[in-house]
């Protein structure tokens, strides 16, 4: 596949920020042994690929703004485009050993992501995708699940933890769900879970409380592999909102109506 210079740039930031998480997430498996220590460590193995993508990427896009996991809203002279980076989407999976976590990067023009990538390193897989030129594992081009029925489907989604979301709310939402579908995943990666849908290997996904570094790359992935996304009241102010419902169009359709079941 051809990348243009700019989706080059993107991959290489991932790339090299994914290089030294390999070699910290070896070393946490390490510390796996003591009470203390693993988590100061993967905070410090976070902030240095943050470190990198951020080096990168301004020394090539001198004047673009970052909005980063961990460094927030950081301001730039051209105020048309914005980096939106998570250096480290699945941080408890590689706390705990875990090799599904990833790299994100998304390139925001005017108020679009037109660009995106996301890098697991741990399976050395390459999610890409630019606006109009189509997703890509590696150099394989995507196709989001020809599946229509949701009770053929596998869905993802991300499960509330202490002190994370409203847990009453997600198990209405899921009550409403596992009764329709084939199978709930949950990895722990947002990021990849829309690469995985974008993929194919997950019929559809949805999860509220989400900040916009986790799904901005994912949503570009998705939508170039022909799927949908939207909020989860079927709008679009996924980034307002924090929350995401994504599939292909007849996935995404019965997804966001089932969520919205009452119990019974």
């Amino acid at each position: 596949m051809a990348r243009s210079a700019l989706l080059n740039v993107m991959v290489q930031a991932a790339m090299k920020a994914g290089r030294s998480l390999s070699r910290d997430f070896g070393e946490v498996q390490n510390l796996q042994v003591s009470l203390k220590g693993p988590g100061d460590y993967v905070s410090q193995a976070d902030r240095k690929a943050e470190e990198i993508i951020h080096t990168e990427l301004a020394r090539a896009r001198p004047g673009y703004a970052f909005l980063m996991e961990e460094r927030g809203a950081v301001a730039g002279e051209d105020d048309q485009h914005r980096w939106i980076v998570d250096p480290l989407d699945g941080t408890t999976n590689f706390l705990h050993g875990i090799p599904i976590f990833s790299v994100s990067i998304a390139l925001e023009r005017q108020g679009q992501i037109v660009a995106g990538v996301v890098y697991n390193p741990a399976m050395d897989e390459l999610y890409t995708a630019e606006r109009g030129g189509g997703a890509f594992l590696n150099d394989r081009r995507l196709r989001v699940s020809g599946r229509t029925k949701l009770s053929d489907a596998v869905i993802g989604t991300g499960v509330p933890h202490l002190g994370r979301g409203h847990h009453g709310n997600f198990l209405i939402e899921l009550r409403n769900v596992m009764g329709e579908v084939a199978g709930i995943r949950r990895l722990g990666s947002a990021a990849l879970d829309l690469a995985y849908v974008a993929a194919g290997r997950m019929d559809g996904f949805w999860e509220p409380a989400l900040s916009p570094w986790d799904i901005a790359a994912g949503i570009l992935l998705i939508r170039e592999a022909g799927g949908f996304c939207s909020d989860m009241d079927g709008g679009q102010e996924i980034f307002d909102k924090g929350s995401i419902a994504a599939g292909n169009e007849a996935i995404h359709k019965a997804l966001l109506k089932t969520l919205k079941k009452p119990i019974r």
